[in-house]
């Protein structure tokens, strides 16, 4: 989980360093962004078996990597890294899908339309295409993909579809595309939040696609040679495409996220201006390269050495170019909605969390790199909301509120109305 910072960042030394990351959520290795350790709706230190390029220990990639897809309109594997919070005594959080075993549930009950659902799919440019579809309740399914950006036949995304959805529809409908934090998947925004439930109402789709352990939302630069993972061409340009050609996904379309994914919805924004008619984060770390931040992110993620931007002082450019708040003034013409506690103990924490919690530092680097970026934002003269709230910590008790309070702007700016 990552943050910035127009200032330098206090920090006590390599130990804080270590619990900082994770809630920086850069989901560098397996800092999980989403989640903090001990707490419900919080990481767990229960470690897990590290990803590889960004994906979960069951989605992991052949040996082969194919040639990068070339870009659309708007646009060698390390070891990875040890889990940052395995202290042997907090417990996984409940709610935290990732940490049950994948258990994914049982096989969902197809209702009586099932069988209208389309057997065949347009590909995507670059041929990624749709190889599985799952229903998961009559308005809700799972769509696995066969990806060449991460050189993957099983990665899958979720979709919510509204009431007035049909399979044979000829209409469009808007759609928000909500990305996960890190050591999270593309169902926890069903399992740990109130998306669904806030979406239920309106006439709107909300497209949740797989984001990895520790993706950071970005095609990795792995030495300068590219190749995969390539995450953000698989959201921008397979995702959006397969949504738009198979499933009456609209032109209108706003992004959101929590922690990492929270960087992910901003920049993607920033990077394809006019793909997103809305931007909204919550606790995501938007200034990557303030002072002390690269040391933190690239000491947290030591094993995977510098594939993700590279090495932040030689390659500067490709760190800054992933850099919400340098690149703020792209978002002129996009709404954008930015959010962040400051790690003291909110209205949702235990007043027994320590000073050294992770969710509590990792919100204090969040909230200084919201901080950040909202200046950032007044000096380019690009108008966004922000709500700097104050006592909170890195949960999902608080994204949940958020949602709720961002919620009409978002819906109101692609257009989405109540159903």
């Amino acid at each position: 989980m990552n943050k910035r910072t127009d200032r330098k960042i206090a920090i006590g030394g390599v130990a804080a360093t270590a619990v900082l990351v994770p809630s920086l959520l850069f989901v560098l290795n397996q800092s999980g962004i989403g989640h903090l350790s001990g707490h419900p709706q919080a990481a767990a230190d229960t470690p897990t078996p590290g990803p590889t390029n960004g994906l979960a220990p069951d989605q992991g990639l052949p040996t082969s990597s194919p040639t990068s897809p070339t870009p659309s309109t708007s646009p060698s594997t390390k070891p990875p890294a040890t889990y940052p919070f395995n202290n042997g005594k907090a417990k996984p959080a409940s709610d935290d899908p990732d940490l049950r075993r994948h258990d994914h549930g049982k096989k969902p009950h197809l209702p009586k339309d099932a069988e209208k659902l389309p057997t065949s799919y347009r590909k995507a440019d670059d041929g990624a295409k749709i190889v599985k579809l799952e229903k998961v309740s009559k308005y809700q399914f799972d769509v696995t993909i066969a990806t060449p950006a991460l050189a993957s036949s099983d990665i899958k995304t979720r979709v919510l579809v509204p009431k007035s959805w049909k399979p044979g529809a000829k209409q469009t409908w808007p759609v928000i595309y909500a990305y996960h934090g890190g050591n999270n998947r593309y169902t926890s925004w069903t399992k740990d939040s109130n998306l669904a439930q806030v979406a239920a109402d309106y006439n709107v789709m909300v497209v949740m696609p797989e984001g990895g352990w520790n993706g950071s939302y970005s095609n990795w630069f792995n030495d300068g040679k590219g190749g995969v993972p390539e995450w953000e061409t698989f959201h921008i340009q397979e995702v959006i495409p397969l949504m738009e050609r198979n499933f009456h996904a609209g032109a209108s379309r706003a992004a959101i996220g929590l922690s990492s994914g929270g960087q992910g919805a901003i920049t993607y924004a920033e990077r394809h201006p006019g793909l997103f008619k809305y931007a909204a984060s919550y606790s995501g770390p938007l200034n990557i390269t303030a002072p002390g931040m690269p040391t933190i992110l690239m000491q947290m993620n030591a094993k995977a050495g510098d594939d993700i931007w590279g090495n932040p002082v030689t390659d500067r450019s490709n760190w800054e170019a992933h850099d919400a708040t340098v690149m703020v003034s792209r978002l002129k013409g996009t709404g954008v909605y930015v959010s962040s506690g400051n790690g003291e103990i909110g209205p949702y924490d235990d007043s027994s969390m320590k000073p050294w919690d992770a969710g509590r530092f990792g919100e204090q680097l969040a909230g200084q790199m919201n901080v950040n970026f909202v200046r950032a934002a007044q000096r380019a003269g690009v108008p966004i909301t922000s709500n700097l709230y104050g006592p909170g910590t890195h949960k999902w008790a608080y994204w949940k509120r958020e949602l709720v309070r961002s919620w009409p702007a978002i819906v109101g700016a692609i257009g989405a109305g109540k159903s």
